[in-house]
């Protein structure tokens, strides 16, 4: 299956670099670069894209505003968003991440992750398995003033039955498949059945947006220093 790929950078250099490098693989195919996020917004609607790879950073509509209205749009609710950020730094990740970003990486990765990030959330996972990840979800979805997250316990997320809440709280807990199934003793196509009941049941668009809804429901509380 080819991979459909936006790329919306305000830098022509990075995005020509990343342009070359995707143009190489057999299995991508990019259908147009934006020079900042309205231009990103009116492409995806133009292309429907299987990822947007977006920067954060941008003229005219920043990558959080593009984010936002991409993921809200109906028509294009199977399109992925991979934002670029300085990483451990940038704390609009998490407001991202609330707007529909299916996960993030850092401008300093190399070649090979870059691709394989893209074809991560193209699958429908998520990049939020990092420690630096981990903390920064944490961080921000959970405190209050910005996700409104209370503690409901065992009351969180009704519509899931106890093994799936168990799932999502290790998903939001930043654990990837193997790691789940390893802990609760399943197999990992046993935890990705269950992701994708908890993805359904919730209708969200991905792991992601799993992680957003634990913390906002209380399921998961965050870590306090």
């Amino acid at each position: 299956m080819t991979i459909r790929v936006l790329l919306a950078d305000d830098q022509a250099l990075i995005v020509g670099t990343f342009r070359m490098l995707i143009d190489l693989q057999e299995d991508f195919d990019v259908v147009g670069v934006a020079a900042n996020g309205r231009e990103a917004v009116e492409l995806a609607r133009a292309t429907s894209p299987d990822v947007v790879v977006m920067d954060i950073r941008m003229p005219v509509l920043d990558g959080l505003a593009a984010t936002a209205e991409i993921c809200s749009d109906e028509a294009l609710r199977t399109t992925k968003i991979l934002v670029l950020t300085t990483f451990e730094t940038d704390e609009y990740v998490a407001e991202a991440i609330r707007a529909g970003a299916s996960g993030f990486l850092g401008k300093g990765i190399g070649p090979e992750e870059l691709l394989a990030g893209i074809r991560t959330v193209a699958g429908g996972d998520a990049l939020l398995s990092p420690a630096a990840t981990r903390a920064l979800i944490s961080g921000f979805l959970a405190a209050p003033e910005s996700a409104g997250a209370t503690v409901r316990g065992a009351d969180a997320l009704p519509e899931l039955t106890t093994r799936e809440r168990e799932v999502v709280a290790e998903v939001a807990g930043g654990l990837s498949t193997d790691e789940i199934a390893q802990k609760l003793y399943v197999s990992p196509l046993t935890v990705r059945s269950h992701v994708q009941r908890a993805i359904a049941k919730l209708d969200v668009r991905d792991r992601a947006q799993l992680v957003v809804r634990a913390y906002q429901s209380g399921l998961v509380q965050a870590a306090r220093e």
